[in-house]
């Protein structure tokens, strides 16, 4: 068992590869790839733990970014209210022309970005006080800062858009209290095997205020010294909601 990397390798030309090799796979697309490498290498299931099935995935170039996580999450809850697939209800608004919907009608998920989900097609903006499980966060856009101890390679990692999905709600006196989320993502510090799948928390103080103005909690690290909160405060940061949910 271990936490499935984030795929990171942006620089590859793989429009047509495989969807597990492109950051953009599914639970049964990561699982058959794992299997086809095991027979491949002719490795002893037996003697594979942890740390060697983490290490098979990411000297493979398998994982999930940020927006394919939330994609596959979201039609999974999609699916569970009775809503059918979630590429039923998207408007994929990166696609234009015949051959564009074509390639959006074949390959859904490969078309479907954080700027896509928040887009005002496929979500609204709500408050933090109508904040409920399966809600979304997004982080589009980056603001310049020139005191930034951020180095410019992490700024470029930086500016990429961000999601993350509201999986658990705690309240108090029928308000939010306490957001609990995950994503994908990979800090610098994680190193090469500690990236993947994480969960953090976002403590509201001020229920009819930003969401910014909370303090958030992960790996231990809040608000002034947690990178997500840094990246959140940088950036055009929304609490949203699929319009069909």
């Amino acid at each position: 068992v271990c936490s499935v990397p984030y795929f990171k390798n942006k620089t590859v030309k793989a429009r047509a590869a495989l969807r597990a090799n492109i950051g953009k796979g599914s639970p049964k697309d990561i699982f058959d790839e794992i299997q086809t490498l095991i027979i491949k290498n002719h490795i002893d299931v037996n003697l594979l733990n942890d740390q060697a099935l983490k290490k098979l995935l990411v000297d493979n170039n398998i994982g999930i970014e940020c927006s394919g996580f939330a994609y596959y999450v979201l039609n999974a809850e999609c699916k569970m209210r009775g809503k059918g697939a979630i590429d039923k209800h998207l408007s994929f608004v990166n696609c234009h022309g015949l051959f564009g919907k074509i390639r959006c009608l074949l390959r859904p998920v490969e078309n479907c970005d954080v700027r896509t989900l928040a887009n005002n097609k496929n979500s609204n903006v709500i408050s933090v006080k109508e904040t409920q499980v399966g809600d979304i966060i997004t982080m589009t856009g980056i603001v310049g800062d020139t005191n930034s101890t951020i180095t410019p390679t992490e700024m470029r990692r930086e500016e990429r858009d961000h999601i993350l999905i509201i999986q658990e709600i705690e309240y108090q006196n029928f308000i939010p209290s306490i957001i609990h989320y995950s994503h994908a993502i990979a800090y610098p510090e994680d190193g090469l095997y500690g990236n993947g799948i994480k969960q953090g928390q976002i403590q509201i103080i001020y229920p009819d205020r930003s969401i910014m103005e909370a303090n958030w909690t992960e790996n231990g690290k809040t608000n002034e010294n947690n990178r997500l909160f840094i990246r959140a405060n940088k950036s055009n940061t929304e609490i949203r909601r699929l319009k069909w949910f």
